[in-house]
């Protein structure tokens, strides 16, 4: 595990600045209109997702069906990773709301160094372990935690990149974003997918990417810190 501070140098498909990186998020096709009308969700959601790259590429992840659990759609995840570069070696990776695990696995797949997943869920968080096993994926912890509680007694500055993906439809509670930001180290990144547009950041951050897919609104901030 590398510390907070570590070289940007290290990151080499990553994205440096405000800047897009080698051309790539110029062919993300994101939505900047502060009054885009998101879609209603479709009431039919599938039962597994599959990793879209990196080592376990097409691996499937079950799908349990509970309440609030809505796993981030490919098309969403495929942007997101293509903001971020496609190698993530080495990186510090949280995902606070684990759910299905498609991010925290997808982060994984591509090479993060490790990756935490918390779940509050108990059945949600053993089935994770389970993919876990499967995969042989020793970098994955999984976590059966509140996610605020967890964030709040973790130290600063921790990971490379947080991945925020609450509960779907409930807006973007302050206090879980600024929880969240705390833990982002200096240059890392922060994902935040919510059903509604942010609007503004925390301290320290700057608004990195934007796009709406369907009822879908992800974000991708910068700390400049």
């Amino acid at each position: 595990m590398s510390p907070p501070g570590r070289p940007k140098g290290e990151r080499r498909s990553a994205p440096r600045g405000g800047s897009p990186p080698d051309g790539r998020a110029d062919r993300v096709h994101a939505s900047r209109d502060a009054n885009v009308r998101p879609r209603r969700p479709s009431a039919s959601l599938p039962h597994e997702v599959r990793i879209i790259g990196g080592q376990w590429k097409r691996s499937k992840l079950p799908v349990t069906d509970k309440p609030g659990l809505r796993p981030t759609p490919e098309r969403v995840r495929e942007t997101l990773f293509n903001w971020l570069g496609q190698d993530l070696s080495g990186w510090r990776v949280l995902d606070a709301f684990a759910g299905s695990g498609a991010l925290g696995f997808e982060a994984a797949s591509r090479g993060a160094a490790e990756a935490v997943l918390l779940e509050h869920d108990g059945d949600i968080a053993a089935g994770l372990r389970e993919v876990g096993r499967r995969l042989q994926a020793q970098a994955v912890r999984v976590e059966t935690t509140d996610a605020l509680a967890w964030m709040a007694r973790c130290e600063a500055a921790r990971f490379d990149l947080v991945l925020l993906d609450p509960p779907f439809g409930r807006g973007i509670p302050q206090g879980l974003l600024d929880a969240a930001a705390r833990l982002v180290a200096p240059g890392g990144w922060l994902y935040l997918e919510a059903s509604v547009r942010c609007m503004s950041c925390p301290a320290g951050f700057e608004m990195y990417r934007h796009t709406a897919v369907g009822a879908v609104h992800a974000h991708l901030l910068h700390r400049t810190g």
